[in-house]
């Protein structure tokens, strides 16, 4: 049986880099059929009678892949690129299509690409990963134009009074989307169909999608690049997804940011106009909604925090929940998820600089928060959620939204929820552990900063 070790250079020499590959069997390391001749990262020879370990470390083995990739890097493969145009071109080879529809999103791919080059200090891997995903995010545009020129029934779709969760991030808003989520009357978009939208999906087929079990696949990959991923966050084909995977497609997302130390694109992005970010999101949804629909859309992102405007813009009868948590603890914990994603991707990290723009970015968004709740036209609209109430009992939570809205709480949607909560008790996948201080972050100086946030909604501090 293979090790997890051969188990992941297999899937990864396989999914992201073609070239041979290699298989550990009768006790010995032995090559396999390349399925295309290039690239070699591993040695041609291993000595028999070497198992690997059963339990490698897995940041050497990124090392040591990364090490035997750079000269490929240096060298300037074409299939490791980030040039705006060959990425382009290849999509369209890829898809046989070239109709990427309204051209405003290449001004934000441009500004990335670019950044990804000055800012990012991607490893192999990560370039590897970066490059693959930059094709996935064209493609899957390219697809999503041809779906809405094939079916116009697409852009007949309403979106009617979709419930968004958002606030400060590691605040409760993941769990708390994934809770909602199991009301058999809410439609959440999954990972699964905002990863591969194209086809739309159908009801009748939602469950079984083929897209479900590649998906799953594709996750194992990310599994292995970040050990610790799933300590900090929940993630699975079936589970709900944030919204700013959905902008990602159109280059104007919050995402990119958390993945990489891209500072260019993230002053760009900040300075732009969020209304169309929003109407690409809802283009997204009216392909996600248009076959398979369901009573009300559930949504989530801490990045609707910072462009809640632009969201009720588009979305002018959207029912809004802020999650509020005690800074302190969020950006620890967010300085140590931010940690985790670049970690993979890239040999260098600063993370005291990393976590200084943490701190500056949910600082802008504890204020925006703030701003928001002071606006009296919003007070219906809006409900605040307490991440230490939400823990302590979350169906108290759930019925005091669904009250608050007047929205209709069933029997099946109880059920549905308690189900969940006896399958995904707190820190199943792991303890994740963080300080304030490992990040170089000051306690007392930090909750000055935040302290009209806490005083506006009365957050109980955290020991």
């Amino acid at each position: 049986m293979a090790t997890r070790r051969t188990r992941f250079s297999r899937f990864f020499l396989s999914q992201v880099v073609e070239c041979p590959r290699y298989v550990y069997h009768n006790k010995k390391v032995i090559r396999v059929r390349p399925l295309v001749t290039g690239l070699n990262l591993l040695p041609t020879t291993i000595s028999p009678m070497t198992k690997p370990p059963d339990r490698p470390n897995g940041s050497m083995l990124l090392r040591l892949i990364n090490a035997a990739g750079r000269r490929f890097v240096k060298n300037g493969h074409k299939w490791l690129s980030l040039d705006e145009k060959l990425l382009l071109n290849k999509a369209c080879e890829r898809t046989g299509l070239d109709n990427y529809g309204d051209d405003s999103f290449r001004e934000g791919l441009r500004v990335l690409l670019r950044s990804y080059e000055l800012d990012a200090e991607f490893s192999f891997v990560g370039r590897i990963c970066v490059n693959s995903d930059t094709l996935r995010l064209l493609s899957n545009r390219l697809r999503l134009v041809e779906d809405r020129r094939r079916h116009p029934g697409i852009a007949a779709e309403v979106i009617r009074r979709p419930l968004f969760i958002t606030g400060l991030p590691r605040s409760g808003t993941t769990f708390l989307h994934a809770l909602l989520a199991q009301d058999p009357a809410h439609r959440a978009p999954q990972v699964w169909e905002v990863m591969h939208p194209s086809p739309p999906p159908e009801t009748a087929s939602y469950a079984t999608d083929r897209r479900i079990t590649t998906t799953a696949r594709q996750l194992k990959l990310a599994d292995i690049l970040m050990p610790d991923f799933k300590k900090v966050h929940l993630i699975g084909a079936r589970l709900p997804q944030e919204c700013i995977a959905i902008t990602s497609h159109d280059f104007r997302s919050y995402s990119f940011e958390t993945m990489s130390a891209v500072h260019s694109y993230r002053a760009w992005h900040d300075r732009q106009d969020k209304r169309p970010e929003y109407e690409f999101h809802r283009q997204f949804l009216q392909h996600l909604q248009w076959r398979c629909p369901g009573q009300r859309w559930v949504l989530k992102a801490p990045g609707h925090l910072l462009a809640l405007e632009g969201l009720l813009q588009v979305y002018p009868d959207a029912c809004i929940l802020m999650t509020h948590r005690d800074p302190l603890k969020v950006l620890g914990s967010c300085a140590s998820f931010t940690e985790v994603l670049r970690s993979a991707f890239s040999d260098r990290v600063d993370k005291a600089a990393m976590a200084r723009q943490v701190s500056q970015r949910w600082a802008e968004g504890a204020g925006l928060a703030v701003k928001y709740r002071q606006m009296g036209n919003l007070r219906q609209q809006m409900f605040d959620v307490q991440y230490l109430d939400l823990v302590r009992d979350p169906m108290s939570m759930v019925r005091r939204i669904y009250e608050h809205f007047d929205l209709g709480l069933t029997r099946a949607a109880e059920t549905a929820m308690q189900r969940f909560l006896a399958e995904n008790p707190k820190d199943k996948g792991g303890v994740h552990r963080y300080s304030l201080e490992t990040f170089g972050l000051n306690p007392e100086a930090e909750r000055r900063r935040f302290q009209s946030y806490l005083d506006c909604f009365g957050i109980e501090p955290e020991g």
